[in-house]
């Protein structure tokens, strides 16, 4: 089983000025952090998009550009590539320029995103949500499979007979992995496809997301796809301390991210009961100790057979030193802990 680590680029809000932390700091500190990641054995690295005052990265592949050109091992991906409101042409060529530097290491996650600023920023309208995804996936997959593209659609002007330049190696396909927040349809059209899954998996128990992962497999085999092929990852907030006061403190730079994005969702302030049992066992916070961090990786692929685990690991803007220590036991600790296990 693979282990990753998933960012957004979070940026902790100065109350006394009420400025977000430089963006440019922030970068600078991610690339650190990726560079370590390769250093300690870390299998993926995954980076989101957002469009918002609060995160850094709006554009993941100029990060996953500038992390190729200092790591040497460590898969790059995107965390998740928000497809509706993006080119699915430009995608392509973004991510087989990144695969040619980074000598075949890019990865594409797509989804719908859980944030929608992109859509009026784009010039997309809302109205056209589900469509939307739906042709931009259908373009882009059949740009990854064939050198030579016609294709039309309701939303995007047709494609007659052109390829997509530079193509990526592996005869230009690039592994695209379909990221969903727990909608049925999703995974469905995702195991239809043929597609490897991630599971985000934030809130709640994980045990809740065993029947749409059973869903997924019993799917994906009716599909006629080949079983020994099928990947599922689970990406969930973790963070690791060997300090109990580092766990117990973090909670503070979790409240404060969620309390911010919860505000324009309706969501009543996040409670250090809420982090305590997402810590527990049967909870979805990946937060702890290495030892208790591996034990619930390993309860993951025991309960839904994953191939890969990714630990969203940046939420709330944790200290640089913190984040440095959390990846270097990631790597050294809880990953030879979970191929033990």
């Amino acid at each position: 089983m693979e282990l990753g680590i998933g960012m957004f680029g979070d940026l902790a809000l100065d109350q006394s000025t009420g400025k977000y932390r430089d963006a440019g700091t922030k970068i600078h500190e991610i690339l650190d952090q990726v560079k370590l990641m390769d250093e300690v054995g870390i299998d993926v690295f995954a980076m989101g998009e957002h469009h918002r005052p609060d995160y850094a990265v709006s554009s993941p592949e100029i990060i996953l550009a500038a992390a190729a050109s200092i790591t040497k091992n460590i898969k790059l991906a995107s965390g998740v590539t928000v497809l509706s409101s993006s080119e699915p042409v430009k995608v392509y060529e973004d991510f087989s320029t990144l695969d040619l530097i980074s000598n075949g290491r890019a990865e594409i996650f797509v989804g719908r995103g859980s944030f929608i600023e992109s859509f009026p920023l784009y010039g997309y309208s809302l109205n056209d949500y589900e469509e939307l995804f739906d042709e931009k996936l259908e373009l882009l997959l059949k740009i990854n499979s064939e050198e030579n593209v016609s294709w039309s659609g309701k939303l995007r002007a047709p494609m007659q007979n052109q390829t997509v330049y530079p193509r990526a190696k592996n005869e230009g396909k690039l592994p695209i992995w379909r990221a969903v927040g727990g909608t049925p349809q999703s995974v469905l059209n995702a195991a239809q496809l043929g597609m490897p899954l991630v599971v985000a998996i934030i809130g709640g128990m994980p045990v809740q997301f065993k029947n749409l992962i059973e869903f997924y497999k019993q799917e994906y085999q009716k599909a006629g796809h080949d079983m020994s092929k099928m990947q599922i990852a689970v990406h969930s907030h973790t963070f690791v301390s060997d300090d109990p006061n580092v766990v117990d403190g973090y909670f503070h730079n979790y409240k404060s991210q969620m309390d911010r994005v919860g505000a324009s969702r309706g969501w009543a302030p996040y409670t250090k009961m809420q982090y305590d049992g997402g810590r527990s066992k049967d909870g979805a916070l990946f937060i702890g100790s290495p030892k208790e961090v591996a034990d619930k990786i390993v309860y993951m692929k025991e309960l839904f057979g994953i191939t890969r685990f990714i630990g969203h690991m940046d939420i709330g803007d944790p200290a640089h030193n913190l984040m440095m220590k959390s990846i270097e036991l990631f790597g050294k600790e809880v990953k030879p802990l979970v191929q033990h296990l």
